[in-house]
């Protein structure tokens, strides 16, 4: 292509473009990279939602027992189905609530986990959370669907060697150390003391876990 510049004749380059050829080689290449790359942007992923859920789930422990201890009352971690007003409580239950135990006949939070917090009449909720990220792509499974603290922040109910929760991805057989997912697990001992701990990890280890299955 040909133009002037001051009245004299300058030669221009042509502008070249990419062909039909280069650019399917190009797409090619970007698909192979995605179709590697998703896999462990997938487990990732599902990793992280593993880990909120197992830190919301234990942020929710360590309030009962502190509630509990601040206000030298029997105080009450419960999973539940959802915050609705038809919830239920469930050991698979991904949502928590937490409420003042008391002898009332009408005490139990069942079909009012929506109502506002109140700690002066039943269900006497203190506080509640949704589930973090759990539901359809993390499974929360517990030995109990309740647990009661006292005000020295020990265990009033439960077995005797304590509580366990599980926190998996949707088949937890794709835990490791056979998977691919970091399943994580809640250790609630008698005396009330809760730890986050990795099945994975052998005993003698800072992050194994020390319940019996």
């Amino acid at each position: 292509m040909l133009g002037y510049q001051e009245g004299r004749r300058v030669l221009k380059p042509l502008a070249r473009g990419l062909t039909l050829i280069e650019l399917m080689v190009g797409l090619v290449i970007l698909a192979m990279l995605l179709a590697l790359g998703t896999p462990a942007f997938t487990t990732w992923m599902a990793n992280a939602r593993i880990r909120s859920t197992a830190e919301a789930t234990l942020a929710g422990l360590q309030l009962t027992r502190s509630e509990a201890s601040n206000r030298n009352a029997f105080v009450r971690f419960q999973l539940t189905t959802s915050l609705e007003s038809d919830c239920e409580l469930s050991t698979t239950g991904p949502n928590w609530v937490v409420d003042i135990a008391t002898t009332d006949a009408d005490d139990s939070v069942a079909s009012r986990c929506n109502l506002p917090a109140d700690d002066t009449s039943p269900p006497h909720l203190l506080h509640k959370r949704a589930a973090a990220g759990a539901l359809g792509s993390t499974l929360v499974t517990s030995t109990v669907n309740s647990l009661v603290f006292n005000g020295l922040g020990r265990l009033r109910n439960g077995p005797a060697n304590g509580a366990r929760i599980d926190i998996t991805g949707p088949d937890p057989a794709n835990c490791r150390p056979l998977g691919e997912l970091n399943c994580l697990r809640l250790e609630i001992s008698a005396a009330g003391q809760v730890r986050l701990c990795n099945p994975v990890f052998s005993s003698g280890t800072a992050q194994a876990c020390l319940m019996p299955i």
